[in-house]
């Protein structure tokens, strides 16, 4: 065997020893900026959760200038950071990554406003961030306060390590998409579409991955949504004393009708998104339901199959139109009988369709003069007919998008597909791609399919799931903005 000269040999060691401490020494760093990012990103999630942002108390300006002073405290120029609004109560908050031009900006939308909570409901105070069983809970921790403390995470990150992608990233955090008047991001479009203008949109909010008793089962980018629209279902009555009850009474009247909404089932509808997600998870399924997914998808559809997929409110939402009371007002005294009764009823109506050609078939399905149907605005203004605009058909998925999400998808979850879906509710896209920017919502937040508690009493997002949801949105928004 050829040996080196001794001091050759010794030379060489000599050489190897500072390489090796330096490997030691990049893991150690490493190990300690996931740390450090770890720290940050609980930190960010912890400040928006513990900001009332709901439309009665609340306000998401407090939540703007709080983002706003940690991406300047970061670097940011304040010629890169702004909070605006209609009023003292409903700011935006808007911030642009410089890039180098090379391509026309993305916008990054997620809304900062949350839906009313009560403590009395909850076993934990819904505006204090809370850590226990291996979850956060708040108001806001699944809408989507996550996907805003992930967006200012990546942007904090991005700046700090001197990033600059191959355009223009913007981030706008907004005012009431939940509910209220001042629809953040429409008012941005409206006022301010130099601020956003872009070739696309990523929005956060919606695009999760899916689990069933902790297994992986897809990883969903939302590639159309379900129009939303609220009701007013009316009764009046002459009234009169308690003491002589008559069987016409409005709540009676209004609790038929509500019984005959609960009972009714809008007709079973594929569009291109829905079809080509039931055929890709009837591949990931098994038994009965993947059985049932395949059979919807034939010439004609299996009634029993839908029935069956119904069962479950996520395949029913996503294969109808569906509409539900959420509200009721009657009465003006105990000891009277009740001369008007209300009832807000909230339907998400299948792309194709009109929020006006679904008051109609309420109207029908009441088949009841005594009862009026109205249309209520986002405003809460009130109109006997609504709009007669149909939901936008779905956006066609950018294949770079596509491409990105699949390659880092793969290294947080292997072998899981990739599956654009439909989203079962309704999001600020609607806004954005009216104004010609295709949308689509990813954000790599893992979730039980059957624990999903957004708008619903303690609302959590498990810890891990978080933090993962971080790293993956970094690297994702890196794999398809990096100049090549």
């Amino acid at each position: 065997m050829f040996r080196l000269p001794q001091p050759a040999r010794i030379f060489r060691f000599s050489l190897a020893l500072p390489i090796l401490l330096s490997a030691q020494m990049l893991s150690a760093l490493d190990a300690d900026l996931q740390l450090a990012t770890r720290q940050l990103s609980r930190d960010i999630f912890q400040q928006l959760i513990e900001i009332n942002s709901t439309d009665s108390v609340g306000s998401t300006t407090v939540a703007a200038d709080a983002m706003a002073k940690r991406l300047l405290d970061t670097g940011f120029s304040k010629d890169d950071v702004v909070v605006l609004g209609p009023n003292s109560r409903k700011g935006n908050m808007v911030a642009r990554l410089r890039g180098t031009g090379a391509g026309k900006p993305i916008l990054l939308i997620g809304h900062l406003d949350v839906v009313e909570a009560r403590r009395e409901d909850w076993t934990t105070d819904p505006f204090q961030f809370v850590e226990k069983d291996g979850y956060f809970y708040g108001r806001g921790t699944q809408d989507m306060k996550s996907g805003d403390a992930i967006m200012i995470t990546t942007f904090i990150r991005m700046k700090k390590e001197g990033y600059q992608p191959d355009r223009d990233i913007i981030l706008a955090l907004t005012a009431d998409e939940e509910g209220g008047r001042s629809k953040g991001i429409d008012w941005l479009l409206k006022n301010h579409r130099d601020l956003i203008d872009a070739e696309y949109v990523l929005n956060h909010d919606g695009g999760g991955v899916d689990l069933k008793n902790g297994k992986t089962l897809s990883v969903d980018v939302d590639a159309s949504e379900k129009l939303y629209a609220d009701y007013q279902l009316v009764v009046t009555n002459p009234g009169g004393h308690s003491s002589l009850p008559v069987p016409d009474n409005a709540i009676y009247h209004l609790a038929d009708a509500l019984t005959k909404l609960q009972a009714y089932k809008f007709p079973f509808e594929l569009n291109p998104v829905t079809r080509a997600y039931f055929e890709a998870m009837s591949k990931v399924e098994t038994g009965q339901t993947a059985a049932d997914m395949k059979a919807i998808l034939q010439t004609p559809s299996d009634p029993a199959a839908i029935d069956r997929l119904s069962e479950d409110p996520s395949h029913n939402s996503t294969l109808h139109t569906t509409c539900v009371a959420t509200r009721l007002d009657a009465g003006h005294a105990n000891n009277a009988l009740p001369q008007m009764a209300q009832a807000n009823v909230n339907c998400r109506i299948l792309p194709g369709h009109s929020r006006e050609e679904v008051r109609r078939q309420l109207v029908g399905l009441f088949a009841d003069p005594k009862i009026t149907v109205n249309y209520v605005t986002d405003a809460g203004e009130v109109f006997p007919s609504a709009p007669d605009t149909q939901a936008l058909p779905p956006a066609a998925l950018k294949p770079e998008v596509l491409s990105a999400l699949t390659t880092v998808a793969g290294k947080f979850w292997p072998g899981v597909p990739v599956i654009p879906d439909m989203a079962d509710g309704a999001s600020d896209g609607v806004y954005t791609n009216a104004a010609g920017m295709p949308t689509y919502a990813i954000s790599g937040i893992a979730l039980e399919t059957n624990d999903l508690r957004m708008h619903g009493k303690d609302e959590r997002v498990p810890v891990e799931s978080y933090f993962t949801a971080v790293e993956f949105f970094y690297q994702f928004l890196k794999t398809l903005t990096t100049p090549r």
